[in-house]
């Protein structure tokens, strides 16, 4: 109740500065809602369901590979539909997949991203408008001290003091949550953006008939001759000679 209190407290204070505060404290609330919105439905990219299933498809099979892709083209799933981009330009070589990828990555990112560079001149801006509403209300209060004839009692200046400080107060109670939550969302974007890449990479790799395990070593099922003897364990026979 008493939070109530203060918020409406320090609203009805603005004066002059209600309006751009009021305006900017609804769009960053509709930016930070629009985001958590899609954190909501992008936040599970499936990555080891996906993987699972998309190297178990014979790449020599077209009509499997066709049929992967006609299944999972429309999924929400920003991976999946990566997959599915790979998978249809198979036929092309492994650089011209790796600049198609690298273009989807890109288109993705300003979707991941969106909102949050205008989160952070809301950040900026909130702050200042609210100083420069502080700085109007000190000219008012002083102004107005100036035209007082007599003494000052302390309690009529502390209250002009707090009228001027509202703004301040208000601007910085909008910056905070909107830089925060620029950040926390741009963090969100760069680790889901990295989880997909690394498995897409994986993928174009696999199409070209290289594949890795877990451990980062050549997996023998794709690999060349030269890699497989790279990777075999010694056997006795070795240790003796």
């Amino acid at each position: 109740m008493m939070d109530l209190q203060f918020f409406s407290s320090i609203h009805a204070q603005l004066g002059i500065m209600t309006w751009p505060l009021s305006i900017l404290s609804a769009l960053m609330l509709m930016l930070i809602f629009e985001r958590v919105v899609f954190v909501i439905l992008n936040t599970k990219t499936h990555s080891k369901s996906l993987q699972r299933e998309i190297y178990s498809l014979s790449l020599t099979n077209d009509e499997q590979l066709e049929a992967h892709v006609e299944k999972h083209q429309k999924d929400k799933s920003t991976l999946s539909q990566g997959l599915c981009m790979l998978i249809s330009h198979r036929q092309f070589t492994k650089s011209l997949r790796e600049e198609a990828v690298s273009i989807w990555l890109q288109k993705k990112r300003r979707q991941f991203t969106a909102g949050l560079k205008l989160l952070n001149i809301i950040g900026v801006l909130s702050p200042l408008i609210g100083l420069l509403g502080t700085v109007m209300g000190l000219i008012e209060m002083f102004k107005g001290l100036s035209a007082t004839q007599g003494g000052i009692s302390p309690a009529e200046l502390a209250d002009g003091l707090g009228l001027a400080m509202a703004t301040t107060a208000a601007g910085l109670l909008i910056a905070l949550p909107a830089i925060a939550a620029s950040q926390v969302f741009s963090l969100w974007a760069d680790r889901t953006l990295a989880k997909i890449e690394y498995v897409l990479n994986h993928f174009n790799l696999h199409l070209a008939g290289v594949s890795f395990d877990e451990s980062g070593n050549c997996c023998p099922k794709d690999c060349p001759p030269a890699c497989a003897n790279s990777t075999k364990k010694p056997t006795a026979m070795d240790d003796a000679a």
